[in-house]
This record gives structure tokens, C-alpha cells and sequence, in this order.
């Protein structure tokens, strides 16, 4: 019988009933128990959550995974992933709440400069605002060049707008206009915005597009006073250079969600480099995690049974979202 695996914890009796009245000649095994998936995967049409790679690869029947995140790099490390006669979409979206307020947090944090007061509290000193190694700054005024403005960075745009801020965009496609995006650009004009940019934000996947598109050039051509912020992959920077740029002072500070390696070794300079801001990539980490992957799921099953076109549909060349 044709199968729709789901590999995850719990499915409410709720969803449960969606799916099955969606999809009723579809049989429904919730489970991530390896021996469980193995005995059914000669009969897995559908297939979503945390399967495995190599077990999806394995299931000969399988035509659609919907992957419970958005970075889709692995697509690029198993070619045999781009071979197989098979739709791939994402959970793009998911994160837009999460991730956009976690840019917004590392961003007040450092144009507060938080961090240097908690180490002061740590030394239960009294610093004033004369006393930090680098002066605060308001963000009202200030410009973001923005790259990647997909459904974290057109939610980012809004919400650096409505603190006055000037947003510059970078996309691959800068002819559709985004809310809050005062000027669109493509990547080969990154070069010339980054002059202009106070804050820089990175939203990007990690492609062979986009792998170090930070370098020593970028970094040098940005104000000594900008900020970088990357929520993205870390191998869409540098970090040597990143580092090198941090402790010479040629930047003014990073707030770096994601590394690489991850997870960063504990002997990695980027640890102490000067002003670098770092969280162990949790910025898309929510209660409602779970309950919004499912929604893109249920909704993408009615169109699978429809016969229409999936949500979130990713290039297997590429690894990117494509619709």
C-alpha cells in the first residue's frame, strides 16, 4: 500500500485526520524508529521530517520529500540526490518570525554593546557609556545592506523600516520589489552597496554562488564602523578573513549565529575575536516549530494529491527554492 512516512515524535489526532481525509488511499506511519522505516520504505510514496539521507535515497518509490528545514546543502554533497526521479521542498517560511527577531536581537545588542557590559557585570565593574572600547550607535538612520531577502530577509526589511532604517536589498531576481526594501540589487553589485552599509545582514543559503561571497574584498570595502550579521550557513563568509578583519579593527563587530566549522571547535580564534557576538545556531528555534512545519506539509499534501505544484519546490542542481 502507498505510504506517507512521517519521521517525527507525535502527530496530534487532529493532523492525523487532515492527512487521512486529504489522502485516504495513503497509509500514515509516524515513527522514527530505524527498523520501522526500513520494513516500510519499499512502499514510501511520501516521505517528510527527519528521515535520514541515506534512507531516502534507499526507498525506491519515493517522489516527494518535504524536508522539516530550509538549508537544502546536502542536495550538493550526494549527487546522487540531483539523479533521483523525486520533488524535494523545504520548510522556507518557517523561520521568519524566529530568525528575524534573533537578527534584531544580535543587532540592539551590538549597537548597545552588550556584550561588553555583560562582561563588565562578570567583573562587577560599573561601566558608562565613555568606558566601552567602541562608541553605541542608534539604528534609526543607519543603512542594511540585506542579502538575501527571501521570507527572513522580506520580514527583516519590514522591521529595520519601521526603526528608520534604509534598507538595501541584494537578490538574485532585483527586478520584484519587497516592502521595506528602499533599493533592490543583484549580487554583482554587492561590491559597490557594501560601502554605503552600516549594518550587513547575510539570509543566503549556502551554494556554490554564495560560498565565501564574504571575503577579504567585501570586508574591505566596509565602513570601519559596520557591522556583519550571518544567520545564514557559515561558509557563506570567510572566517579567516572575517577574524582577521574583526581583530584589526577594519569592521566594528559580528553577531554570527552560524560558523564553520559547526559546531565551532573550542580552540577556534572566532571565540575571542573583538567584538563577535556568537549563538549556537538556534536563531530559528521556536515552540511552534513543529505545528508550522506541518501546516507547509498538509498544505503541499493537497496539491500533491491535486496534481498541482508544491510550496517551497527546490532545484536539485541547485539546492535553492525555486517556487
Amino acid at each position: 500500500m502507498k505510504t506517507i512516512l512521517l519521521a517525527i515524535d507525535h502527530l496530534s489526532e487532529e493532523v492525523r485526520a487532515r492527512i487521512a481525509a486529504l489522502a485516504p488511499d495513503y497509509r500514515l506511519l509516524v515513527t522514527r524508529d530505524a527498523e520501522a522505516i526500513r520494513s516500510a520504505w519499499d512502499e514510501v510514496e511520501i516521505a517528510g521530517g527527519d528521515v535520514g539521507i541515506e534512507r531516502l535515497l534507499a526507498m525506491p518509490r519515493l517522489r516527494w520529500y518535504q524536508q522539516w528545514g530550509a538549508g537544502a546543502e546536502w542536495i550538493m554533497e550526494h549527487p546522487e540526490a540531483q539523479q533521483k526521479d523525486w520533488v524535494v521542498t523545504n520548510a522556507s517560511g518557517l523561520h521568519a518570525i524566529p530568525i528575524s527577531e534573533h537578527i534584531l536581537a544580535l543587532l540592539l545588542a551590538m549597537a548597545r554593546r552588550l556584550p561588553e557590559a555583560v562582561q563588565a557585570q562578570q567583573r562587577h565593574a560599573w561601566v558608562r557609556g565613555g568606558g566601552l572600547q567602541a562608541p553605541v550607535f542608534e539604528l534609526a538612520g543607519k543603512t542594511m545592506v540585506l542579502i538575501g531577502v527571501g521570507a527572513i530577509g522580506q520580514r527583516t526589511a519590514r522591521i529595520a523600516s519601521a526603526l528608520e532604517m534604509r534598507v538595501i536589498g541584494v537578490r538574485r531576481d532585483p527586478d520584484r520589489p519587497v516592502e521595506g526594501v528602499a533599493r533592490m540589487v543583484g549580487p554583482d553589485q554587492l561590491d559597490d552597496v557594501l560601502p554605503e552599509a552600516d549594518v550587513v545582514v547575510l539570509t543566503v543559503p549556502l551554494t556554490p554562488e554564495t560560498q565565501h561571497m564574504i571575503g577579504p574584498r567585501q570586508l574591505a570595502r566596509m565602513k570601519p564602523s559596520a557591522c556583519i550579521i550571518n544567520i545564514g550557513r557559515g561558509g557563506t563568509i570567510d572566517q579567516e578573513a572575517l577574524i582577521e578583519a574583526l581583530n584589526s579593527g577594519q569592521i566594528a563587530g559580528a553577531g554570527l549565529d552560524v560558523t564553520d566549522p559547526e559546531p565551532l571547535p573550542a580552540d577556534s580564534p572566532l571565540w575571542e575575536a573583538r567584538n563577535a557576538l556568537i549563538t549556537g545556531h538556534y536563531a530559528g528555534s521556536t515552540p511552534v516549530y513543529q505545528q508550522r512545519a506541518l501546516d507547509i506539509f498538509v498544505d503541499n499534501l493537497a496539491r500533491y494529491v491535486a496534481g498541482q505544484p508544491l510550496r517551497n519546490r527546490l532545484d536539485l542542481s541547485l539546492g535553492i527554492r525555486i517556487s
